[in-house]
C-alpha cells in the first residue's frame, strides 16, 4: 500500500508518488515528491497511524516508529545533499516491515567507510545507520540516478 505527499484521500493505498521525475534535475522535487525530510517524514507517520490507528497493542512500538522516522529523515536527507535531489518517494507496509524507498539524480553510491567517532568531523553517520536499523537495504543504480529501498522491521 504506498503512500505518497499528497495524504489520504479517497483510497489512499493505492496512491503512488512518480518515480521519475517531472521537472529537469535541479528544478525542484517532482509533483508529489517531499520537499524536505520533515515532509517525508510525515508521510511515513501518517502511513504508520492509518495502518495501526485503533488496533490495541498491535502497532509497533515507539522504538520502532522512531527507527522508521530516523531511516526516512536520512535517506531523504542524502539524496537532498548528497544526491543530486530528491526524484521519488514511497513508503509502503509489506509483509516484514516498513518499505521506504528514496530516488536521487546521482549514479554515487552511499559512503559506507566507518568513521572513528574521536577523530572524524560532524555527520558522515547516516548510511551506517540506515544500514544499522533496517532488516534490508539494497540500492539498484539507473541511468541518471539510483534508488535505495530500506525495509524495517515493525516487530
Amino acid at each position: 500500500m504506498p503512500w505518497d505527499a499528497r495524504g489520504p484521500g479517497d483510497e489512499p493505498e493505492k496512491a503512488a508518488v512518480p518515480s521519475r521525475p517531472e521537472k529537469p534535475p535541479g528544478a525542484g522535487p517532482a509533483r508529489g515528491v517531499p520537499r524536505n525530510a520533515a515532509a517525508a517524514r510525515d508521510i511515513v507517520t501518517r502511513l504508520l497511524e492509518a495502518q495501526f490507528c485503533g488496533l490495541s497493542g498491535e502497532g509497533p512500538a515507539d522504538v520502532v516508529v522512531a527507527d522508521a522516522l530516523l531511516v526516512t529523515s536520512e535517506l531523504v536527507t542524502n539524496a537532498v545533499k548528497h544526491g543530486g535531489g530528491l526524484t521519488g518517494f514511497t513508503a509502503e507496509i509489506v509483509d516484514g516491515g516498513l518499505l521506504v524507498t528514496v530516488e536521487d539524480a546521482s549514479t554515487q553510491p552511499p559512503i559506507t567507510t566507518e568513521r572513528d567517532p574521536a577523530v572524524a568531523s560532524v555527520g558522515g553517520y547516516g548510511w551506517l545507520l540506515v544500514r544499522r536499523l533496517t532488516k534490508r537495504v539494497s540500492v539498484t543504480y539507473r541511468p541518471g540516478g539510483k534508488s535505495i529501498a530500506a525495509l524495517i522491521a515493525l516487530t
